[in-house]
């Protein structure tokens, strides 16, 4: 696994790609794009968007919510193209939707811990995507299983690397040794 570093390995400086990039990180169910892994987007990439959506509200059915959280990121992302989308949780099965609705849109993908498995995000609504796609999975992890995202992920995406880590569902020890400047 390439992007990982090794700990207290010293960080290679990379330059950016460009200038400017449109960068957006979708948080998972129940945090925010000011979490952990939001901050610490925002302190590589400053220009990175951490947006905060839809809050969780255990009344409204999960597809319901869905439908609100894509709506706020289709408004979101309408008017740039090249996205690269950082996705966790809850926001990796967004992030993968987008995609699949969006392909000319998204330049990379990167998912942290994806909950795919859940019935809006089938084979027979969208077709394979060929854009680079990048999980990392806790092997530990508990909430968003591999032996249910894996199959779903290798199904719609032909340019898949899928990293199964030693870690749990947060991926917080994975997410801190990620070299992001290079991933991205």
């Amino acid at each position: 696994m390439a992007f990982l570093q090794k700990p207290k390995m010293n960080i290679e400086k990379f330059g950016h790609k460009s200038q400017m990039q449109n960068i957006i990180f979708i948080h998972g169910l129940e945090s925010s794009g000011k979490g952990f892994k939001g901050q610490l987007l925002r302190s590589i990439f400053p220009e990175c968007l951490t947006p905060d959506f839809e809050k969780y509200n255990p009344n409204i059915s999960i597809k319901i919510l869905l439908e609100k959280r894509m709506t706020q990121l289709n408004l979101i992302l309408k008017d740039k193209d090249n996205w690269i989308i950082i996705g966790s949780s809850f926001g990796g099965l967004m992030g993968a939707l987008y995609t699949c609705q969006n392909p000319k849109k998204v330049s990379k993908l990167i998912l942290l811990a994806p909950y795919l498995s859940i019935p809006e995000f089938n084979s027979k609504k969208y077709s394979s995507v060929d854009i680079p796609v990048i999980i990392f999975h806790g092997k530990r992890d508990k909430i968003a299983l591999i032996d249910q995202s894996r199959p779903l992920a290798e199904a719609f995406f032909t340019n898949l690397t899928y990293n199964i880590v030693n870690d749990n569902h947060y991926l917080h020890k994975t997410v801190k040794r990620i070299n992001w400047k290079k991933l991205i």
